[in-house]
């Protein structure tokens, strides 16, 4: 069942300019989610990263893995995720392999390693075609908001 833009705002705390998921288009069980971020050419973070030569931050893919991570907690753990929690990246290793340009589909993978009620282990992956551009292993937490 794909995700609607609709859907992943019900789910991810984040929104635009700061919401780096367009669509969820796969899902296997709690086990794995893959979405889908088509990266335009008017992101503002262009402007700087670079000049002549723009370039997606790999801060911003890792963003974009860990929204992906917190919508396969959510499939994993609805009861919390219906709360709103808070999540919290606690520990990141990553790879960047290849750049994301301006016009390019990145397309992010997300595979559960290990899901509690507070945390989370994710193994993550983002492409363009076929090319792996980045994979990093995502640890974080899950606070319930004081009520």
């Amino acid at each position: 069942m794909n995700w609607d833009k609709k859907k992943i705002k019900s789910v991810l705390p984040h929104r635009e300019p700061f919401l780096f998921i367009d669509e969820v288009i796969e899902t296997i069980g709690t086990e794995k989610v893959v979405a889908v971020k088509n990266v335009k050419s008017d992101e503002k973070y262009f402007k700087g990263h670079f000049p002549g030569n723009p370039v997606m931050p790999g801060v911003l893919l890792i963003e974009a893995m860990a929204q992906a991570s917190i919508i396969l907690y959510s499939i994993a753990k609805p009861e919390i995720a219906k709360l709103h929690p808070d999540y919290y990246l606690g520990k990141t290793k990553a790879e960047f392999l290849s750049p994301v340009y301006p016009g390019d589909k990145l397309i992010i993978e997300a595979n559960c390693i290990k899901i509690i009620d507070e945390a989370g282990i994710v193994d993550t992956s983002a492409r363009v075609n076929d090319r792996i551009v980045a994979k990093a292993n995502l640890i974080f937490s899950v606070q319930k908001k004081n009520e």
